[in-house]
């Protein structure tokens, strides 16, 4: 979905683009939370302490950078299939 809100010279009106703008930032917090709760479930073994340990920091911060990479390169083939789906749409109208 990213993306969509600047899309406002293809006939959108203001509403519609603040609605798309506040789906994309509810959709960007879950995709945040989600991603803490996992990592977290994943690399937290105890609570022996206020701070988390070596091993458990390492293995939170490896989990959210692949959850980033995973996103950014899901969202890269989203918008190639957008754009394809476009071109052939643009194909279909001019016949």
């Amino acid at each position: 979905m990213a993306g969509m809100a600047g899309m406002g010279g293809m006939g959108m009106s203001a509403d519609q683009e603040a609605m798309i703008r506040k789906m994309e930032m509810e959709e960007t917090l879950k995709t945040y939370n989600d991603t803490v709760y996992r990592c977290f479930g994943e690399c937290v073994d105890s609570f022996r302490g206020k701070t988390l340990d070596g091993k458990e920091e390492a293995c939170v911060r490896k989990c959210a950078e692949k959850f980033v990479k995973f996103s950014q390169r899901a969202q890269m083939r989203f918008g190639e299939k957008q754009q394809e789906m476009q071109q052939e749409m643009m194909q279909q109208m001019q016949k």
